[in-house]
């Protein structure tokens, strides 16, 4: 009888881990930012970074690493774009006290994006 619960158990459990596991997927990519920019309040240099993020979205949290050190973390959407961008594409929009706020990065050779949301006072 204990053997047939064990079992019972283990079946069980590795039915679950499979899905767990894509839920915990994380994602990253690397992005050159060409200059200083503003996400959700939080100020980034310029240079190359390490874009992660975890789950399939549309909501997600992103972290922006440089030389393996958290920089920001903020919310973003994921989304898909229709067609694949050649090359990595960062949009940003001027704010009115004239800082760079990150819009959107487009990641080249593949059709994920992330979105940032703003407001006007430059924080997103």
């Amino acid at each position: 009888m204990k053997y047939a619960i064990s079992t019972a158990l283990f079946s069980v459990l590795v039915l679950l881990l499979p899905g767990s596991a894509l839920a915990a997927e994380e994602s990253s990519h690397s992005v050159n930012i060409p200059s200083a920019v503003v996400v959700h309040g939080q100020h980034l240099r310029a240079g190359q970074y390490k874009v992660e993020w975890r789950g399939a979205g549309p909501r997600v949290e992103v972290n922006f690493v440089r030389n393996g050190k958290t920089i920001a973390t903020v919310p973003a959407t994921l989304h898909t774009n229709d067609a694949q961008a050649r090359q990595d594409d960062i949009e940003t929009r001027q704010s009115a006290s004239n800082q760079n706020v990150l819009q959107e990065i487009d990641f080249g050779h593949q059709k994920e994006a992330l979105t940032f949301g703003m407001n006007q006072s430059g924080r997103s």
